[in-house]
């Protein structure tokens, strides 16, 4: 069967209701059970070119194939299509990672793995269409994530909000003002007040909350070091993660892209300069921020009072 001589276009690429699809003579039952189509999800079926068992777009458009009135994708999958991707590793040898599905109460859905329901009182506000999916608006889905996740993840998850500009430090405070009463509400309030939209990474949201918890001083991001200069703009030597400018001390998050040749030898001249410069270069790997927390606090003290002193 030639795909582009039998296939329509608007069944071609993207999942779809079976039903629907035969009602409006796009297709019949006949060629669904065919061999060039795939049933993903009950009645939701797409073509054998476009199946992608990672794709999480492909499955969040499955799972908006079958929704109820009022549901609407959100949290972790809201926050995916709308450009943060906070989702787990996703893979062959990484579990299956679900969509995010909130329901109204009166809703019965059929339970399945690919899909994660939970039953949520969204107002007609909260609920948006974005390329013809419904899911929860920015400053909803931001405020879900504040609130449910875990702490530092939360944190990771309101800055990357607040970093692409999908919402604002006012609006979202705005908005929790307007939720009394739900659960996690003073944690993402609490959290709202460390928030910082020159953040670029959770990880590096992570290490900033690492240093508040130690009781450290709050570090300025994304500092731009310059060589001494009588004009007052020196030569630019390097753009850091966090610094403490009036001790000269910079504190970096590795991340594993930092490993490749490339970015290797980048690494190295851009240290250098910052010694030659008379920085002090604090380097922290995923390991450092995730299991040696009061490792890394001591070593950032420790700095500072040999450089304060």
């Amino acid at each position: 069967m030639s795909r582009h001589a039998t296939v329509p276009r608007e069944l071609s690429f993207e999942p779809f209701s079976g039903s629907r699809a035969i009602a409006a003579g796009l297709i019949t039952r006949r060629m669904l059970n065919g061999p060039h189509w795939r049933r993903i999800l009950p009645d939701v079926y797409v073509h054998e070119g476009s199946y992608d068992p990672d794709d999480h777009r492909m499955w969040c458009v499955a799972a908006a194939a079958r929704l109820p009135p009022g549901a609407a994708i959100h949290e972790l999958s809201a926050a995916f299509l709308w450009g943060v991707d906070l989702l787990p590793l996703r893979g062959p040898r990484h579990a299956v990672v679900p969509v995010h599905v909130a329901l109204p109460k009166t809703a019965r859905p059929d339970p399945h793995p690919r899909i994660r329901y939970a039953y949520r009182t969204l107002t007609p506000d909260d609920i948006t269409s974005l390329s013809g999916l419904p899911l929860t608006t920015e400053v909803r889905t931001a405020f879900d994530l504040g609130r449910s996740l875990p702490r530092a993840d939360a944190l990771g998850a309101l800055d990357a909000f607040l970093h692409r500009r999908l919402v604002t430090r006012n609006n979202l405070a705005v908005y929790i003002d307007t939720r009394p009463g739900l659960r996690g509400l003073q944690q993402v309030r609490d959290l709202l007040a460390l928030t910082e939209p020159l953040s670029e990474s959770p990880m590096e949201s992570r290490l900033r909350l690492l240093l508040h918890d130690a009781g450290l001083p709050k570090p300025t991001l994304q500092y731009e070091v310059r060589s001494a200069s009588l004009s007052g703009k020196g030569r630019f030597i390097a753009r850091v993660d966090l610094a403490y400018p009036q001790w000269r001390i910079a504190i970096e998050y590795e991340g594993d892209h930092h490993r490749e040749r490339a970015a290797f030898r980048k690494d190295v001249y851009r240290f250098n300069a910052l010694r030659e410069a008379g920085w002090l270069a604090l380097r922290f790997t995923a390991d450092d921020v995730l299991r040696r927390k009061e490792q890394v606090a001591q070593k950032v003290r420790y700095a500072i009072a040999e450089r304060a002193t």
